[in-house]
């Protein structure tokens, strides 16, 4: 896979303050992670992270560019995001630096192709996971993975263990797993409003000791005193 590349530079202080000013030019401000060294605070361009990090689907091994010689070619993963509860927007991240010749637990979407023949059948296709955990190394991480739906009929399930994986990718997850299935047609037993032998007729209101209450007379009125 290719890497992604993303232009970051040092932050001199941590914490909410400096943080919120950082934001407030146009910046986002993040910490990076390295094995045996402190955490570094730095700060990107956050139009330019939203665009080309953030609304990439999947997880992806990112190439930093920085001026800074301890931060400048550093393979990094993304690890945290923080979010705006409200509007969405990213607050802060968490770059973690990974080495590329070990094996890592990674996350990658499903897409799901071709018609199954249940659905032809009018069987109703129910996703069960929209992602796979797989092992791999940082170099290999798949973008997505393709799962073939074309041959499950109605009531099929297929597995974790099914599933086609990229060369250099195991599964993380248990290979029994369900991750999509074919549910039949859904088939109402309740008649249409009108349909039928007839319209049943409406149950007496019922009185406080749960007793039917008697109907009232057809004339209306007290009958009370009448011969």
């Amino acid at each position: 896979m290719e890497s992604l590349f993303l232009e970051v530079e040092k932050r001199e202080t941590g914490g909410k303050g400096p943080a919120r000013r950082v934001r407030m030019q146009g910046k986002l401000p993040g910490v990076f992670y390295g094995p045996g060294t402190a955490a570094t605070p730095l700060q990107m361009d956050a139009t330019i992270f939203e665009r080309s990090i953030r609304g990439i689907e999947g997880t992806h091994l990112i190439q930093l560019k920085s001026s800074d010689g301890d931060l400048h070619g550093k393979m990094v993963l993304l690890r945290d995001l923080q979010e705006e509860p409200v509007s969405g927007d990213a607050l802060h991240v968490d770059l973690i630096e990974v080495p590329l010749d070990k094996p890592i637990d990674v996350s990658v979407p499903l897409h799901f192709v071709g018609k199954a023949e249940g659905v032809t059948l009018g069987g109703v296709l129910q996703p069960i996971l929209r992602e796979l955990h797989v092992k791999c190394l940082p170099t290999h991480i798949p973008a997505s993975i393709d799962v073939d739906v074309t041959a499950l009929g109605i009531h099929d399930v297929l597995h974790v263990s099914d599933v086609q994986l990229p060369e250099g990718a195991t599964v993380a997850a248990d290979g029994k797993e369900p991750v999509i299935s074919v549910q039949p047609p859904t088939v109402s037993d309740k008649p249409a409003e009108g349909e039928g032998e007839g319209a049943e007729a409406a149950p007496a209101a019922e009185g406080g000791d749960g007793e039917a209450k008697p109907a009232e007379s057809a004339e209306g009125g007290d009958d009370k005193g009448k011969s």
